[in-house]
């Protein structure tokens, strides 16, 4: 399996409700690219892979292919406090693998 599927299969294990990190998938693939998780993410061709669930490590959204206002939206139907392209609630809903 190549990186971009594990880092898709990872992401898949993260619940509605919860976000995880760049650096929190790379460290689950024994990696420091967070930048290639990014990538990864960016260019993900499924439908069933929750990417706008991946969040920077400061708790700010990071990027999203289909905006960061989608995925502000996405991420506060779950349940996700967002202020400022922050989730303000990070401890609590963040996703560790």
């Amino acid at each position: 399996m190549n990186f971009s599927n594990k880092v898709y299969e990872l992401c898949k294990k993260i619940p509605r409700g919860k976000v995880s990190t760049y650096k929190e998938i790379s460290k689950s693939l024994n990696s420091k690219a967070y930048m290639a998780v990014g990538q990864a993410l960016n260019k993900n061709p499924y439908k069933n892979v929750p990417c706008h669930r991946v969040i920077g490590n400061n708790s700010f959204l990071g990027g999203y292919a289909h905006g960061l206002k989608n995925k502000a939206k996405l991420l506060e139907k779950e349940g996700i406090k967002i202020k400022n392209n922050k989730v303000i609630n990070f401890k609590e809903v963040l996703y560790r693998f």
